[in-house]
């Protein structure tokens, strides 16, 4: 008997043998043995079996199997590599480019005087979404079709907003008013119902002050919709007031008077125009006259208050009479 290792069937089968492998047995050691004759008859069998070009292609190593094989990873090589250092490049261009932007955005909004935490949110939403887009791109051009992946982040995304709609109404609002700025911090405003001074401008709702020191939470969407009252857009504003006298006062007398408080006053401004003091209505029970002088934001409110008081004074002082309403009772005697 011949000692064999353990490959020796699957040589035999590689080289063409057309009946089965004899047995195979193990010994006390636990090698592999064959009959001698088996052997014989398998190896004369197998070279009956081979013509010639086969036997030189197994010797040779020119299967048609490999040769296939290797045309095929060619194939793919060739055509795999270019689109691969394609992909890279995107990438690696894609990215600088992200950065970029991203750096020009947060530097825009720092040349508009922008909230920290509205740079931060921007600027990082930027680079997520130019990021994912510069993937997507690049799996594309490499064989990867990000179709379905696409559709699924779209599902999610209108998933999520309609379940925080209002929540991203709030903040598409917030953003607006942080860009656009139609109030800042400490302007008096007036929206509606609502009228206090701006505290603060977040992201989601704005935090007005009224008079009273109460505080007003407004959600953003709605001062993005609504139209909006700056009262302290403008460094100069003008402040009417009505001042009111009774019939048979001599006008002329009364506005000689109004002139004077409104002149005596340090704060009123005389530009961008003078003061105008005229008859505005003539009303049930008074001869109103209308007030018309500018002051500062600052100064706003503090002659707002005590003009009213120095015109009464006035008044009063110079003998003019500040009418209250009457009516006239006729009695018929039947």
């Amino acid at each position: 008997m011949i000692l064999l290792d353990d490959n020796t069937p699957a040589l035999l089968a590689a080289a063409g043998a057309q009946n089965a492998v004899p047995p195979i047995l193990k010994d006390e050691f636990g090698q592999t043995i064959l009959a001698q004759d088996s052997i014989t008859r398998t190896v004369a069998d197998s070279l009956k079996s081979m013509n010639l070009t086969d036997l030189k292609d197994v010797v040779t190593g020119r299967n048609t199997i490999i040769q296939d094989g290797l045309h095929a990873l060619t194939e793919l090589t060739v055509s795999f590599v270019p689109k691969l250092l394609i992909a890279i490049l995107i990438l690696w261009v894609g990215m600088k480019l992200a950065k970029m932007l991203k750096k020009f955005i947060v530097r825009t909004l720092e040349k508009r005087n922008a909230e920290p935490s509205l740079k931060t949110f921007l600027g990082s939403l930027v680079d997520v979404l130019l990021k994912a887009m510069i993937i997507i791109m690049a799996m594309d051009v490499i064989g990867i079709k990000a179709t379905s992946f696409i559709a699924l982040l779209g599902a999610m995304g209108l998933a999520i907003g309609m379940a925080l709609q209002g929540t991203l109404q709030n903040f598409a609002g917030g953003v607006i008013i942080l860009l656009m700025k139609p109030f800042k911090v400490d302007d008096y405003i007036e929206c509606g119902n609502y009228k206090g001074y701006v505290r603060a401008i977040r992201i989601f709702n704005t935090t007005i002050q009224p008079f009273n020191g109460r505080t007003i939470i407004v959600p953003n969407s709605e001062l993005s919709n609504k139209s909006i009252i700056n009262h302290t857009k403008e460094p100069i504003l003008r402040l009417d007031i009505v001042a009111s006298v009774a019939y048979g006062t001599d006008l002329d007398r009364a506005k000689e008077v109004l002139l004077q408080v409104i002149n005596d006053d340090p704060h009123v401004l005389h530009e961008p125009k003078e003061p105008v003091v005229a008859v505005s209505e003539l009303a049930d029970s008074s001869v109103n006259f209308s007030l018309w002088m500018w002051v500062t934001v600052e100064d706003y409110w503090t002659v707002w208050l005590r003009i009213r008081e120095n015109i009464y004074k006035a008044f009063y002082a110079n003998g003019i009479t500040i009418p209250f309403p009457q009516m006239d009772v006729h009695l018929n005697k039947n």
